[in-house]
């Protein structure tokens, strides 16, 4: 009876300190429904409740905390994996689009080169103008296409950049994922086997 009265007596402390820290609100504005990860995980550490045995220390986290935790994470990794593939899509565009320019630029430099060793006077689009105003207009044509070169080289690379990040980001997820739910599984094996042997002490004091 002795023994039984000690394992009631435990079981009543662990009842009441879980409800304590769970009505107790946080004192900064922590949610699992908003913020970030990293928010998201000491929202989770300040609910979780502890209690001490044999001189070991032991967290207790609510299963539906646990779940709506990692279905965030799962959404975040889902969400980088979407624009990191968004990204690379972008970047193939502009590649494509580079092409198209760099190969535009070479065919307007070359009749630029054969123009220019033609006759002052020439024909442009069925009209006979001087050459001064003939290279005036390839050169803006020339430099038109200069800058959208040089604006569609920045995009990619900062396309890159972004790419870079997102696998950088999605990289880091995973293993803040894998570190919790390896922490997670221990902490839940060390409550089974402490409740197994409250169970075992409960039997002998019998």
């Amino acid at each position: 009876m002795k023994g039984f009265s000690k394992f009631c007596l435990v079981i009543a402390l662990l009842t009441s300190y879980l409800h304590f820290a769970q009505d107790s609100k946080p004192a900064e504005e922590l949610s699992l429904d908003k913020g970030t990860i990293e928010s998201q995980f000491q929202y989770l550490y300040k609910k979780s409740g502890n209690y001490n045995a044999e001189g070991k220390r032991y967290e207790v986290v609510r299963t539906i905390n646990l779940d709506k935790l990692k279905k965030n994470v799962l959404d975040s990794v889902v969400a980088a994996r979407t624009n990191a593939a968004a990204l690379k899509n972008t970047i193939s565009t502009h590649e494509t689009t580079i092409e198209s320019l760099n190969s535009k630029l070479k065919e307007t430099t070359d009749n630029l080169t054969t123009v220019t060793n033609e006759k002052d006077s020439m024909s442009l689009v069925g009209a006979q103008v001087s050459k001064g105003t003939y290279n005036v207009i390839l050169w803006t044509i020339i430099i038109g296409l200069l800058l959208l070169l040089l604006l569609f080289i920045y995009k990619y690379r900062r396309s890159n950049i972004l790419t870079q990040d997102a696998k950088s980001n999605l990289s880091e997820l995973e293993v803040e994922y894998e570190d919790h739910r390896r922490r997670a599984l221990e902490r839940e094996q060390k409550i089974s086997r402490q409740l197994q042997d409250e169970i075992n002490k409960y039997k002998k004091s019998k």
